[in-house]
């Protein structure tokens, strides 16, 4: 798969969106990425031997003030781990792809790890 493939993946996720979220991330740049750096696996939580699919960066939504003339806030979704861990069995793919997109809109939406997987299931 290449990345041109995995971005449209993810396009497809946010196009699926209901139409009261997607307004919402008007300010958030999503993103595909081979993998995650050093830094990013840090700032994600992962531990050793552990990798991410996805990465929010930015102010959630319940934690903002002032938030105008504001850098977008960042979601990136990394294309390696993902192949890596599924191959490349195309629908397993598509559908991890979303649930990592909707994962990490929930963290902009300000939604704790134990909040989104309640609310996955």
């Amino acid at each position: 798969m290449t990345l041109t493939e995995f971005e449209e993946l993810i396009a497809t996720a946010l196009d699926g969106l209901p139409a009261q979220f997607a307004k919402s991330l008007d300010n958030v740049e999503v993103l595909a990425e081979i993998w995650p750096t050093p830094e990013e696996l840090s700032a994600g939580g992962a531990g050793p031997g552990s990798t991410l699919f996805g990465l929010y960066r930015g102010i959630p939504q319940t934690k903002r003030g002032n938030y105008t003339a504001a850098v977008p806030d960042k979601i990136i979704i990394f294309a390696g781990p993902m192949l890596a861990i599924f191959g490349d069995n195309p629908e397993v793919i598509k559908e991890q792809v979303k649930k990592t997109v909707l994962h990490e809109i929930g963290h902009h939406f300000g939604m704790t790890e134990e909040q989104i997987r309640k609310a996955g299931a």
